[in-house]
């Protein structure tokens, strides 16, 4: 957890240099290396290793430490060869892992899974000999189907006999989207901005988000960083749709950011409550000021996709910084929650 948070920490001073704002660290590599520090570094730690936790093997650990140690040594500055093999055989190591879980458990759902962590492997692998645009959609596949796994899991119930069917259908297209964009990319992106729109759709029409807005206290924060997370995976998915490949900066920065931080963070910030308790061993209880974060999040991508879209450079750079206070924000409302307890 330590190492996740170590990149977590890292990759928003990354995201600050790469709006052209004051950072508390100025490196041009850190700079560079925002997206993989995040995405791999942050998030594939987090999640492989509830995956971990769930395997209940001390092997079983050698995932999130490759993938933490691969991040921290392309921020500290080690050969960036060292860093994408460390965070390479991370994602082998997970995908080893997800494997074992389905043999244990050999269902659609743990399938899914499984096919989540291989194209985090995919991308790891394919950034070792090219450069970071050419394994977003990989990338992408992998959160997508990560959190669409999850929530068909922890929504089952109430997503009813079709849920695990439907996860495999959209599953296939957007693995589908995501190999070809390896060598078609305007076809590629187009079939995988289709699947995001329809994953979208599906989480929309038949997860708890819409019935839970309703209640109070946790139920309603976890339900409205739902919807406003499947919001952003539908804002991305059309810009896929209709552009393919992003050649424009605003674009290109509305699709990777209404993933990875739209959809992808608030899915964290919505699943923390529930899930970070078995990761950590302690009790996160809810807080009402995890609205805070929440909030600023979706104002930030707003403010900072608008101003990307219109060439609005100062704009643009508020809204990054807004994204960027919201998750930090929100980290310090996690572990003060976790301390007092």
């Amino acid at each position: 957890m330590a190492l996740a948070g170590a990149s977590l920490i890292s990759g928003l001073n990354a995201a600050l240099l790469r709006l052209g704002v004051w950072a508390p660290v100025v490196s041009d590599r850190v700079a560079d290396l925002h997206g993989p520090v995040m995405v791999l570094g942050f998030m594939g730690t987090l999640i492989s290793l509830e995956r971990a936790q769930a395997m209940r093997n001390p092997l079983a650990y050698l995932a999130p430490a490759l993938l933490g140690l691969g991040s921290l040594a392309l921020l500290a500055g080690a050969p960036v060869a060292l860093g994408k093999l460390l965070l390479f055989d991370g994602a082998v190591a997970w995908v080893v892992l997800a494997l074992a879980l389905w043999v244990r458990a050999p269902l659609g759902l743990v399938a899914a899974q499984a096919l989540s962590a291989t194209f985090a492997a995919l991308a790891a692998g394919l950034w070792l000999v090219a450069d970071f645009p050419a394994v977003v959609t990989l990338l992408a596949a992998f959160l997508v189907l990560t959190i669409a796994s999850e929530r068909a899991e922890l929504a089952q119930l109430t997503m009813g006999p079709r849920a695990v069917p439907t996860l495999l259908a959209l599953a296939s297209v957007l693995a589908l989207g995501a190999a070809l964009s390896t060598v078609l990319p305007a076809v590629g992106d187009r079939v995988f901005g289709l699947g995001c729109v329809l994953t979208a759709a599906w989480l929309l029409r038949d997860d708890v988000g819409r019935r839970m807005i309703r209640t109070s206290g946790l139920r309603r924060f976890n339900a409205a960083a739902l919807l406003t997370g499947n919001f952003w995976l539908a804002v991305s998915g059309v810009i896929w749709l209709i552009v393919g490949r992003p050649t424009s900066a605003g674009a290109y920065d509305a699709v990777i950011h209404g993933v990875f931080l739209g959809f992808g963070m608030a899915m964290i910030m919505a699943h923390a409550p529930i899930i970070f308790p078995a990761v950590l061993g302690r009790p996160l209880p809810y807080r009402a000021a995890m609205w805070g974060p929440l909030a600023l999040l979706n104002l930030g991508l707003v403010v900072r996709i608008g101003g990307g879209l219109s060439q609005a450079t100062v704009v643009y750079q508020v809204g990054g910084t807004i994204t960027v206070l919201a998750v930090l924000l929100f980290a310090v409302t996690v572990v003060v929650a976790v301390v007092r307890g």
